[in-house]
C-alpha cells in the first residue's frame, strides 16, 4: 500500500513539474523574466519533495516553500512554481490537525504577497485576493478530506467491532447448541455403556438392551448435530433438513432417560396446541439440560417432568428427589448448562427458577409466553 502511494505521488510530482516547465515557456510573453538553467533547476526542486508528501507533509511543505521563495527572490515568474505549494497546503490540511495546517496556509498567503512585491505588481487587489482565496480553498478541501478519512476509519473500526461481537455471539450460540445436543446424549450413552460393561458376562439380555439404547441415542445425536449444522450453513434460501425438536418429543426424551436408569414421569396439563418453534425449542432444551443434570449429578434419583399449557404461556418443570448433589448442579464456572438455560429463557421473555427444593432434591421451572406482547414484557424476567 505504501509503495502504491509513493508511486502515485511520484507520478503527480512528475506531472506538475512537466506542466510548470511548459508554463515557464510563457514567462517572456507575460512580461516576466524568461526561465534559464537556474530557474529550471529550481522548478524541479520545488516539486521534487512532493514525492514524500504523504509520509512527511509538514517537512514537504517547508522544503517546497523554501525553494519557492528562493525562486521568487531571484525574480522569476512566481506562477510557474505555484502548483507545488498549493498541493503542499492541501496535503498538510488533509493529514495534520487544524492548529498545524492553518499557520501553513497563512504563510503561503504571505509568500504570495511577497511574490507580488518582488515583481512590483500593479494589481494588488488581485494579488491579495489570490493570497487569501487559494490557500483558504485548498485548506478547506484538505480539512474536509481529513474529516472524511477519519469518519471512514471510525466506521471501519465500528464495523470491525460489530463483526467481532457478532462472531462472539454466534460462537456462544453454537457452543450452547452443541452442549445441549451432545451433553444429554453422551450422558445417556455413558450410563448405558457402564451398565453394559457391568452385566456383559452375567446378563446378556440387559447388555444387549443397553447397546441398543446406545445405538439409538447415538443415531439421534448425529441427527440433531446434522440438523443443527444444516441450519448454521443454510443461506437465505436454504432450509434445515428437518424440524428442530419440540414439545411433542418430550416423551421420546423421557424414554431415553429412563433407559439410562433414571425413572421419569411425564405429565401434560391443558390442551396441547402449536406454539412458536423458538418457544418449543427453548422449552425442549431446558428440559433436556435438567434431565441431563439428573443423570450426571443425581444417581439413583427419580425425576418428574410437567408440561402445562395455559392461555398465554407454557410452563415446564423438572423436579427430582436427588440428595447431596446440590453444589455440583448450581456451579456456573464457565459451563454452558445453567447459563444456557437462563439465556434461552431471557431470549424468549420467559421466567426460569433453578435451585434446590425445601423438601429435598432439585427443581427447574420455566415459564414462556406464547404471545409477542407477553414476550416483550419479559425482557429481564430470569432469575
Amino acid at each position: 500500500m505504501r509503495m502504491r502511494s509513493l508511486a502515485v505521488d511520484t507520478l503527480i510530482a512528475t506531472a506538475l513539474t512537466g506542466v510548470a516547465l511548459l508554463l515557464g515557456q510563457e514567462a517572456a510573453r507575460q512580461g516576466q523574466n524568461p526561465l534559464d538553467a537556474t530557474a529550471f533547476v529550481l522548478v524541479v526542486l520545488v516539486h521534487l519533495p512532493l514525492v514524500y508528501r504523504a509520509r512527511a507533509p509538514v517537512l514537504t511543505w517547508c522544503l517546497v516553500h523554501t525553494v519557492w521563495l528562493v525562486y521568487i527572490a531571484l525574480g522569476y515568474w512566481p506562477v510557474v512554481c505555484s502548483f507545488g505549494p498549493l498541493l503542499a497546503i492541501y496535503t498538510v490540511a488533509s493529514l495534520r490537525p487544524v492548529p498545524i495546517s492553518v499557520p501553513c496556509a497563512a504563510l503561503m498567503g504571505g509568500a504570495w504577497i511577497y511574490a507580488g512585491a518582488v515583481n512590483h505588481t500593479d494589481s494588488w487587489p488581485s494579488v491579495l485576493g489570490q493570497a487569501v482565496v487559494y490557500p483558504a480553498v485548498l485548506w478547506r478541501f484538505g480539512v474536509v478530506a481529513r474529516r472524511s478519512a477519519e469518519l471512514a476509519r471510525q466506521l471501519h473500526r465500528e464495523q470491525a467491532e460489530r463483526a467481532r461481537r457478532e462472531v462472539a455471539e454466534e460462537r456462544g450460540r453454537i457452543a450452547r447448541e452443541l452442549h445441549d445436543v451432545v451433553a444429554h446424549h453422551m450422558s445417556v450413552i455413558s450410563v448405558q455403556a457402564g451398565l453394559a460393561r457391568f452385566v456383559f458376562d452375567t446378563d446378556r439380555r440387559t447388555a444387549r438392551g443397553a447397546l441398543d439404547t446406545i445405538g439409538a441415542t447415538g443415531k439421534e445425536a448425529l441427527d440433531e448435530l446434522r440438523r443443527m449444522l444444516m441450519v448454521l450453513r443454510a443461506d437465505g434460501d436454504g432450509a434445515p433438513a428437518g424440524p428442530m425438536p419440540g414439545l411433542s418429543r418430550l416423551d421420546e426424551m423421557a424414554e431415553r432417560v429412563r433407559a439410562g436408569g433414571v425413572p421419569v414421569a411425564l405429565s401434560v396439563e391443558g390442551t396441547p396446541r402449536p406454539v412458536a418453534p423458538g418457544v418449543e425449542l427453548c422449552a425442549y432444551r431446558v428440559v433436556q439440560e435438567a434431565l441431563t443434570n439428573v443423570l450426571k449429578h443425581a444417581p439413583g434419583a427419580s425425576a418428574e417432568v410437567r408440561l402445562r399449557y395455559e392461555p398465554h404461556q407454557v410452563t415446564v418443570s423438572v423436579t427430582d428427589d436427588g440428595e447431596g448433589v446440590i453444589s455440583d448442579r448450581v456451579r456456573t464456572d464457565g459451563g454452558h448448562g445453567l447459563l444456557g438455560m437462563r439465556e434461552r429463557a431471557k431470549l424468549y421473555g420467559g421466567r426460569i427458577c433453578i435451585g434446590p427444593q425445601e423438601q429435598g432434591g432439585f427443581a427447574v421451572r420455566l415459564t414462556l409466553p406464547t404471545s409477542a406482547k407477553a414476550a416483550a414484557r419479559g425482557d429481564d424476567a430470569t432469575r
